[in-house]
């Protein structure tokens, strides 16, 4: 078995936050490391402590912003990812089965393949969510060892919660593997805390 596939490196594609292989997010403007006026305070939502926030905050995204990470597939995904999840299919686990399909190699689990695209959005609200509402995905071709798999996501709509001092972010995400080919689409709903300044403000 492989060693494990490299952290997702994850790019800003539009809006107000940056994200790389670390999780470190900056505001426009703002370096590294360093915080907004009032981080210090408790944001009042669920004991999240806004020190720890490095990605963006409900006011801080606009529809039409865009975020993406990229990851390279690896045997390591498929084993360990079967045992994680309890799917040994021989689709993903025994060459000698999958060589006879349509596919005519082992593939990824789609399972798998949304929870990849899925890593990008948490950690776009590293420190800033309150909850992953909602994530649905739709395959279109399959994912293969050695695949590099770029996802995607777009801010369709944000509806502020003001009671909750947060609002919900929705998004439609894209994945496409080498070559253009798309993979998989995708939509998602993230509950986002507001910057604790404002939410006092409300």
């Amino acid at each position: 078995m492989s060693a494990a596939g490299p952290p997702q490196e994850t790019r800003p594609l539009g809006g107000t936050a940056r994200s790389d292989a670390r999780g470190d997010t900056t505001s426009a403007g703002q370096p590294p490391g360093t915080h907004s006026p009032g981080a210090t305070a408790r944001s009042g939502n669920l004991g999240e402590d806004p020190s720890l926030a490095q990605g963006a905050w409900f006011d801080d995204v606009r529809i039409g912003d865009r975020f993406s990470a990229r990851v390279t597939i690896t045997d390591a995904h498929l084993l360990i990812g079967a045992g994680l999840i309890g799917d040994f299919n021989p689709h993903h686990v025994d060459d000698e089965y999958a060589r006879t399909t349509r596919f005519g190699s082992r593939i990824l689990h789609g399972v798998l393949t949304s929870a990849l695209m899925g890593a990008p959005v948490g950690m776009h609200f590293h420190g800033t969510a309150v909850a992953y509402l909602e994530h649905a995905a739709r395959f279109v071709a399959p994912a293969r060892p050695g695949d590099t798999l770029t996802t995607t996501w777009t801010v369709a709509a944000c509806d502020p919660k003001p009671a909750k001092r947060s609002g919900v972010v929705v998004l439609t995400g894209v994945c496409h593997k080498q070559g253009g080919v798309l993979v998989a689409e995708a939509s998602a709903k993230m509950l986002v805390n507001m910057r604790p300044a404002l939410a006092a403000a409300t």
